[in-house]
């Protein structure tokens, strides 16, 4: 009982630290069935996020087999030039020019989406505006003051914090404003961050899928299991009474 209760208060408590101080987040709508849709995302994250994160648990091979498509497609449409089949999907960015630009080494993303959730990821990914007291020149209503640049600038456009003043009378965002568009309409940049968060929801946990299916038959041969357990019991204990 205990562990069951402090269970669901870190559940509660996580979801708090989530919400990214009081913001509310947007349902990414992810669909894990979607093959073509992880594929996308796939496409996207080699070349909007590679260049700095890497996804060491996940080999190109396994997600060729796990899209059922062929190795060459994957290849080919998603891996970049020169890697193998059998390489896991490493950063180009090596930890001294990382530490040199950003101060630190960009995290593997290969756990992101089950350390965070996917909704604070979707969230955190439209959230970027333009900060020109921000080294990088932008800041995140989500994450406040990271240290990741907008790589959807050219894609998403330029959004701008507009500010209202709280109770307290300090000055607080109300909302992200779109005052420069980008290369792809609203929707298109829905499309292609929802594409690229269940990618990473996918490569958080591969074996999802086959999980949950498992589950149902090891569930069901448990209540079997019980039942037949129940008669046997019965059945063992009649002649002691």
């Amino acid at each position: 009982m205990k562990t069951i209760i402090l269970s669901i208060l870190l559940l509660v408590l996580s979801q708090g630290v989530f919400a990214g101080e009081g913001v509310d987040l947007q349902q990414a709508n992810i669909d894990p069935e979607d093959r073509a849709s992880i594929l996308h995302g796939a496409k996207n994250f080699v070349t909007y996020c590679l260049g700095c994160h890497s996804l060491k648990h996940i080999r190109y091979q396994r997600i060729a087999q796990d899209l059922r498509i062929d190795e060459m497609k994957v290849l080919a449409d998603v891996a970049p030039q020169g890697a193998s089949m059998y390489d896991p999907m490493h950063s180009a960015m090596n930890a001294h020019d990382s530490n040199k630009w950003f101060g630190i080494q960009p995290p593997d993303l290969s756990l992101i989406a089950r350390s965070r959730n996917p909704d604070w990821l979707y969230t955190y990914l439209k959230s970027f505006y333009a900060d020109p007291k921000k080294p990088l020149g932008t800041n995140n209503l989500v994450f406040k003051d990271v240290g990741m640049p907008n790589v959807f600038w050219q894609v998403q456009g330029e959004q701008h914090a507009k500010l209202k003043l709280g109770d307290d009378g300090n000055e607080t965002i109300d909302e992200l404003e779109l005052v420069e568009p980008g290369t792809l309409s609203e929707q298109e940049f829905d499309i292609l961050v929802t594409d690229l968060v269940n990618f990473l929801a996918y490569v958080g946990e591969p074996v999802k899928q086959d999980r949950e299916r498992i589950g149902k038959y090891v569930i069901f041969y448990l209540i079997m299991f019980l039942v037949i357990a129940y008669l046997l019991k019965k059945e063992y204990w009649k002649d002691v009474h």
